[in-house]
């Protein structure tokens, strides 16, 4: 009589290893959907490297030609006071007058003493910062020479820039992701689970603000990031 012993054990192996075969397949089935998904935070203060000043004054006449001689004259002045601070000439740009022609204005009937209201601006671009506060708080001086800035002009207002954002960039992502990491390493810890690999990632969006109203020189940066971890048993 033949005896099946061999083709018996042949099977069970073969039993043995399709089950583990399955069993790992289970087991890849169930945890491929178990995925955790946390956040970073990175954030940082920096100064700024530019600022753009725009200094405007205004004249009033009923003279065109002795309004254009007066603004080509304050305008020489201005120039001169930068220039001696330090200011370079490229830095500073001249724009063409904003005349206001009061008697123009047929739903205004009222007299008025000045026929022309003239606004001039005079834009400082430049990365001296600090230089520039120091001119802004300086800038009185021009009084001396019967010129008035305006100041509190909305539309002709300081502003501060960070234009560098590339060199501190790869910096605040890698503090990003490891701020997500950590948080993701507590949620497999306290779930019974193992940390695995990333599935996928989002950068996320850098914002740029003034840190506050008082110290828009001062740029506030951040970013969160979005990671998406595996799960595993």
């Amino acid at each position: 009589m033949k005896s099946w012993k061999i083709e018996a054990a042949i099977i069970a192996v073969g039993l043995l290893i399709m089950g583990f075969f399955i069993k790992s397949g289970l087991d890849s089935f169930s945890n491929k959907d178990r995925v955790v998904s946390v956040k970073g935070l990175a954030e940082m203060e920096v100064p700024a490297n530019k600022v753009v000043w725009p200094l405007v004054y205004k004249e009033v006449g009923n003279d065109l030609v002795d309004l254009y001689n007066k603004i080509k004259e304050n305008n020489t002045a201005i120039i001169a006071f930068l220039k001696e601070k330090g200011i370079e000439e490229k830095s500073i740009s001249v724009s063409a007058p904003t005349i206001v022609d009061k008697q123009a204005d047929r739903y205004d009937n009222s007299i008025v003493q000045y026929r022309y209201n003239v606004t001039e601006v005079i834009t400082v671009t430049s990365e001296k910062v600090d230089l520039i506060r120091e001119l802004i708080t300086e800038q009185s001086e021009l009084l001396k020479q019967g010129i008035a800035i305006v100041a509190g002009d909305w539309d002709h207002s300081v502003t501060y820039e960070f234009t560098k954002l590339n060199e501190v960039k790869p910096q605040m992502i890698e503090e990003a992701t490891k701020n997500a990491r950590q948080s993701a390493e507590k949620f497999a810890k306290d779930s019974g689970s193992k940390l695995g690999k990333i599935k996928d990632a989002n950068q996320g969006q850098f914002s740029i603000e003034n840190r506050d109203t008082y110290t828009p020189h001062i740029k506030h940066i951040r970013v969160v990031t979005t990671i998406n971890y595996s799960l595993e048993n």
